[in-house]
């Protein structure tokens, strides 16, 4: 029991400092992909909008993960990511083509490979209030479709979820059919205006004392 006592105590620093918040943070989550359910077309013409819930002050969004149903292969390039004050329109806040980083891949029972997209960018600053996130225009080099997961929001953990959905004129299905839609697995990231992150000299004292304080343990056990 005693040797495990400081290679415990080194595994349980790196977790903690693993744990430190980056400078973007989670502002909204309406739940992990979903994989199975049905997936709906953000290229061709059409748009997918969720809502989503500021509650956190005065934040800049910042960047954006979301689900995505591809064909076995395709790599999505970019999505014009758009933000307004109603779903598919209203005041807009931000129209950009966004890159997306794409990863986790796995395939699933209809044959389409389900991935997460992380996209990160210079986001509008906005207050506390409800509004709508819009995909649109995705890019594959081999012009393939793009299609949103569907999650309906199960497992969301934000103020305001689940996300209402909308579509213009219903959408394409990933599996046949067209729909009015629930809402898409997706998270928002961005930094609360006033929040803090921890600088590093900090971690490094913290690190220190708590391995000061193992130290003296390990001392007074042996």
């Amino acid at each position: 029991m005693k040797l495990r006592i400081v290679p415990l105590s080194l595994l349980t620093l790196c977790l903690m400092l693993a744990a430190v918040p980056a400078a973007a943070q989670q502002i909204y989550n309406n739940g992990p992909i979903n994989g199975n359910t049905d997936a709906w077309t953000i290229n061709f013409g059409f748009i997918v909008g969720d809502s989503f819930t500021v509650s956190t002050g005065t934040t800049t969004i910042t960047g954006m993960s979301f689900g995505a149903w591809l064909y076995p292969g395709d790599t999505l390039e970019s999505a014009e990511v758009w933000m307004t004050s109603g779903p598919l329109g209203g005041t807009t806040y931000f129209d950009q083509v966004v890159s997306f980083t794409q990863s986790g891949c796995t395939m699933n029972v209809y044959g389409f490979n389900v991935c997460t997209e992380t996209g990160m960018f210079n986001g509008p600053t906005l207050n506390n209030g409800t509004y709508w996130v819009n995909l649109e225009n995705a890019m594959i080099p081999n012009g393939d479709p793009v299609y949103w997961d569907e999650n309906s929001g199960v497992g969301c953990t934000s103020p305001g979820c689940p996300s209402q959905a909308e579509g213009n004129n219903c959408i394409a299905g990933a599996h046949g059919g067209y729909s009015c839609l629930p809402s898409e697995s997706f998270t928002l990231y961005g930094e609360v205006s006033g929040s803090t992150v921890p600088e590093p000299g900090s971690i490094v004292l913290f690190g220190s004392g708590f391995l000061g304080a193992v130290a003296a343990l390990r001392r007074k056990l042996f």
